[in-house]
Formats: structure tokens, sequence, C-alpha cells
């Protein structure tokens, strides 16, 4: 039985050693933090104004949401993608 963890235990390990590479930790990104701020205030203040704007309040919204969507997106790609050597250079 004691055999049969250590086996275990040893593939673990290695498993975690291979994935490692892959995750990275989170890039500050101030630009990105603050235009999402930007757009999240603004998705806001179109969701309390008076609906008669002939559509056109609707559709700055649904733009509004897809540009949050995009700008969380390229912060989650950022931060999968790029070598810490990437990072340095485009500071």
């Amino acid at each position: 039985m004691k055999r049969h963890s250590v086996k275990i235990l040893a593939s673990v390990i290695v498993a975690l050693g291979l994935l490692a590479p892959r995750f990275t930790f989170p890039e500050d990104q101030p630009h990105m933090q603050e235009a999402l701020r930007h757009l999240q205030a603004a998705a806001e203040e179109l969701q309390r104004a008076t609906h008669d704007k002939g559509g056109h309040r609707e559709k700055a919204l649904e733009a509004t949401q897809q540009a949050i969507q995009h700008v969380n997106e390229g912060i989650r790609y950022d931060n999968t993608h790029r070598s810490k050597e990437d990072r340095r250079e485009h500071k």
C-alpha cells in the first residue's frame, strides 16, 4: 500500500512540474484596468438613462458590454500568453 501511495505522489509531482510553466502570475495592467473601470461606469450610466433614445441607448449599452468583454479577454490573454521577457520589453 505504501509503495502505491509513493508512486501516485511521484506521478502528481511530475505532472505538476510539467504543467507549472503554463501557469503565470497576473501582470499589473493599469491601462487595461482603468479602461475596464471607465467602461463599467459607462454601462451603469447607460442603464440608468431614460429609454427615450430611439434604440441608441440600448445599442450603446450592448457595445459597451462587448467592449468590457473584450478588455477582460485581452487581460486574460496577456496573462497567459506572454513570457516575462516580452512583458519587460512592452512596459
